[in-house]
């Protein structure tokens, strides 16, 4: 059956070939089916794409957070021993009074070592924000047992003193001179730490 389109009647499509009509009819059927995803399914299908990845980051924070919540009381006790453990290390800081009896312990260990103190200079307090660091400029002749018997002396201090700088160099004759910084630190009162550092 040959069909012209020119021979098709528009106002009366109730006469026109049945594979004619079905041809409009399924033309007619896309067009609805490819308006309907582009203005309607579309945004939908979009929507449950952001829905199912946000579905999957809330399962994501709700398994960590179960296994948080699971842990619970370890991190409590984990907290606890951190807290007792902050604490005896500011114990370990000297309050402002007893920093001259530490300066004194330093040079005391450096001299019970068999060192020659030639420089033992305080500098000015570094603020941080619970405590203070104080350093201090030393310079020591003698020989290596006595650079380590100090170092170890220094270290069994009751109080924290940490030795930065250290350099070693040879000095006329046998002995050698030691330079380093020792830097002792302080906790910070209330009052004293309205002022924080900036550093």
């Amino acid at each position: 059956m040959n069909l012209e389109l020119d021979q098709l009647d528009l106002s009366n499509i109730s006469r026109w070939p049945a594979a004619a009509r079905a041809v409009v009819i399924l033309f007619l059927m896309g067009g609805v089916i490819f308006l309907g995803y582009w203005f309607h399914t579309k945004d939908q299908l979009q929507q449950l794409e952001k829905a199912e990845q946000k579905e999957g980051d809330l399962r994501i924070i709700f398994e960590r957070k179960a296994k948080q919540a699971a842990n619970l009381e370890a991190y409590e006790k984990q907290l606890e021993e951190m807290r007792e453990s902050f604490g005896a290390m500011l114990r370990q800081l000297p309050n402002k009074t007893e920093v001259a009896d530490l300066l004194v312990d330093v040079s005391q260990t450096g001299l019970a070592s068999g060192l020659e103190f030639v420089l033992f200079q305080p500098k000015a307090e570094n603020p941080r924000e619970f405590y203070a660091e104080l350093p201090i400029s030393i310079r020591v002749t003698g020989d290596y047992h006595e650079f380590g018997n100090f170092v170890s002396g220094v270290a069994a201090l009751p109080r924290i003193v940490t030795l930065h700088n250290i350099t070693i160099n040879r000095t006329q004759g046998d002995k050698l001179s030691m330079d380093l910084t020792a830097k002792t630190y302080r906790y910070l009162e209330e009052g004293e730490r309205t002022g924080e550092a900036s550093n």
